[in-house]
């Protein structure tokens, strides 16, 4: 980061507690509103749906849209603290089941049987019903977003859902291409990531009423963050312990997605190296110890720390998006939270 950037920061806690603090009162009304829309007469939906549901993790879209809200409720004369709006207690909802929806169909495509230390849906119900609830879950987001009202944040999440999809699909393009272009890979995961942590942001902002300016530093903080957030998950995918990860070490090797990482060591490889690359992820030829063979060339390259670092500058771009946003306890908790992004990797 620089200096500037560094100085602003010192004593800046890299943590989520501070924005779990601010947003708590909300979550919970917002966990309420899960709960309800989670209901249907068919068995299965809740209780596949609720298993994922239930697994934890972060909850950082459904919270960055409350956060957002909270922002727009202060600049607009709102009292700190004073009841959000109904309508951004649906948009999280709505986020949230965006990203379940996404996750129930992307374990089906990994053929995952891992989620967060517990079995994934599919690997439970199957694949069929995995499928179909995540389709359910998007319906269901959709019509939250329509109880709101506002065609605005509508368009900005219905074009958010689109662009994951895109995204993941490009991701598929380029499963096995240890040669892709670095562009490429950031591309997807702006589109399959942090598209949907900008629009929950921008979108929770506007219905708090929050002015454009407000909404625009939102939306910026959120896709660099969202962007800080894969990359270190890509990263650690390759150096961390799959208790700390929440899914399998070594997923992405062995399912042949391309990340930064690979892409960075494919550049700088020899051609013996290249020809690992070549064998393990384009032609899914993976032996006992390429695991082990594959990170110690990452190692030698340092392509796991240049990733980390990457994830630092969008992490600076995610604090500059705020600057203009004055110096409260909530822009203080966003700035703990985007330095917490990076944190995870030491």
């Amino acid at each position: 980061m620089t200096s500037d950037t560094m100085t602003n920061t010192n004593s800046q806690p890299a943590s989520l507690d501070p924005l779990l603090v601010l947003t708590k009162q909300a979550m919970a009304r917002t966990n309420d509103v899960i709960i309800e829309r989670l209901g249907s007469d068919v068995p299965l939906i809740p209780q596949l749906a609720g298993h994922l549901v239930a697994a934890g993790g972060k909850r950082m879209r459904p919270m960055l849209c409350l956060a957002g809200a909270l922002l727009g409720q202060h600049s607009s004369g709102g009292a700190p603290g004073s009841d959000l709006p109904e309508a951004a207690h649906l948009l999280a909802a709505s986020v949230e089941f965006i990203h379940s929806a996404t996750l129930l169909h992307d374990d089906v495509i990994d053929m995952s049987d891992k989620r967060r230390g517990r079995d994934t849906a599919n690997a439970i119900w199957g694949n069929e019903a995995s499928v179909l609830v995540g389709d359910f879950l998007f319906a269901r987001a959709f019509q939250l977003m329509v109880l709101t009202g506002d065609i605005s944040v509508l368009d900005m999440l219905s074009s958010a859902s689109a662009r994951i999809t895109e995204g993941e699909i490009k991701q598929m393009s380029l499963a096995g291409e240890p040669a892709s272009p670095l562009e490429d890979y950031l591309d997807v995961i702006t589109n399959k990531t942090a598209i949907l942590f900008a629009a929950a942001s921008e979108s929770g902002c506007r219905v708090g009423g929050g002015t454009d300016a407000e909404c625009l530093a939102m939306h910026n903080y959120g896709l660099s963050l969202g962007r800080a957030f894969q990359i270190c998950d890509d990263a650690l995918d390759y150096a961390a312990t799959s208790d700390g990860m929440g899914k399998n070490t070594g997923d992405d090797f062995r399912d042949g997605k391309i990340t930064m990482p690979v892409i960075l060591a494919w550049g700088d490889g020899s051609a013996q190296e290249r020809a690992f690359w070549q064998r393990t992820q384009a032609e899914s030829d993976i032996n006992e110890g390429d695991f082990e063979e594959a990170v110690a060339i990452l190692n030698r390259h340092n392509a796991i720390e240049r990733s980390l670092a990457a994830a630092e500058q969008e992490v600076e771009l995610a604090l500059k998006s705020l600057s203009g946003l004055g110096d409260t306890a909530l822009t203080s908790a966003l700035m703990s939270a985007a330095l917490f992004s990076v944190k995870r990797s030491h």
